[in-house]
């Protein structure tokens, strides 16, 4: 399967340098609609903080430690979810009607599959979402981010952009990656 697109996260601006050099995220399609996301970060990941594999299961608060993230919405609409992914196996999905404005708990859409390894120099974390995991609506916005927590507690922001003075991946503006259904 080939990457449809390769996105390359920046750090937070004015953040100070930490062990990873870069954060490279490729886009594949899955033929049912289902969209695969690969993060792979390069540098020194042993001074990473990756959190201890377990069984797949929802968890609230990974944004607080190492992990992938995907904003997802459909153009013109307000509303968008957000996805957390572990190197655990955790995750989350939160629903919003609007700017941090989250939804009423609603049909819980199917768990992302989650894959990570560590090599020397990369952490690499395999997310698949299933079509039905995704917004109704094409084309889509994809912001896409990762924190990366160090060992001593130390947290790095990356996204695809950062609009604001404060690291916030919520904004619209830094949904920023076109995303059509096949």
């Amino acid at each position: 399967m080939t990457a449809t697109a390769t996105a390359q996260l920046r750090p937070f601006p004015g953040s100070a340098p930490g062990p990873i050099d870069s954060i490279a995220v490729h886009i594949f399609r899955e033929d049912r609609g289902g969209l695969r996301l690969r993060f792979e970060l390069l540098g020194e990941v042993q001074q990473v903080l990756v959190p201890a594999k377990c069984a797949p299961r929802a968890a609230d608060g990974l944004w607080a430690h190492t992990c992938g993230e995907a904003f997802v919405a459909v153009p013109g609409h307000p509303a968008y979810r957000e996805f957390n992914f572990s190197p655990s196996g955790e995750w989350a999905i939160y629903d919003f009607d609007a700017y941090r404005q989250r939804s009423v708990p609603g049909i819980v859409p199917p768990a992302p599959l989650i894959a990570s390894r560590l090599e020397t120099g990369r952490l690499v974390l395999d997310v698949t979402l299933d079509a039905a995991a995704l917004p109704q609506g094409s084309p889509l916005e994809l912001g896409l981010t990762a924190v990366v927590e160090t060992l001593d507690g130390t947290l790095s922001y990356w996204a695809l952009r950062h609009p604001s003075a404060r690291p916030d991946f919520h904004l619209r503006d830094a949904f920023t990656l076109p995303l059509v259904r096949p």
